[in-house]
């Protein structure tokens, strides 16, 4: 059970270091919109004074170490959803961690940034209020995939 859990952390800090590191990437080509991890500190901040959701970003008020706030809940996301995928292979299906499905899976995470994340900050559902327009609905996406192949890189790791 131990490794299974280690498994489980090391693919979901693998995961979310590629999903950044390829973001930044391709946001610098303008490919994609940057992930603001100074808006995620915001919003976890306000998770714990007990608000979930905002009727626009600027509701959030900006608040200390925010960055800080942001990357730390943004890697406990990461982690948080890459162990019940690995519990959930091993209970279901037991032996070595398809890599076709830890992409699948990463794509499907994106359904909790359509549907709460981007709700919770005010964009709306996948993002559609977003000044950005169809560019977050699309960089969600890429970033989840990003984000399954560095679930599927640390799956292969350990």
């Amino acid at each position: 059970m131990t490794d299974i859990l280690l498994t489980g952390v090391v693919a979901g800090v693998f995961g979310t270091l590629a999903m950044d590191s390829l973001n930044y990437f391709f946001a610098r080509t303008g490919m994609l919109i940057r992930i603001d991890v100074r808006i995620i500190g915001r919003m976890a901040a306000g998770w714990t004074h007990g608000c979930f959701r905002y009727a626009q970003p600027g509701e959030m008020k900006q608040v200390e170490n925010e960055r800080f706030y942001g990357w730390i809940t943004h890697h406990l996301i990461g982690v948080a959803l890459a162990i019940p995928f690995i519990l959930g292979w091993d209970f279901f299906v037991g032996g070595a961690v398809s890599l076709v499905w830890a992409l699948t899976y990463g794509v499907a995470t994106t359904v909790a940034s359509y549907f709460f994340m981007y709700p919770s900050m005010g964009l709306g559902v996948f993002g559609r209020k977003s000044p950005e327009g169809i560019r977050a609905a699309i960089s969600s996406l890429a970033n989840h995939l990003f984000y399954g192949m560095g679930l599927a890189f640390g799956i292969i790791l350990t």
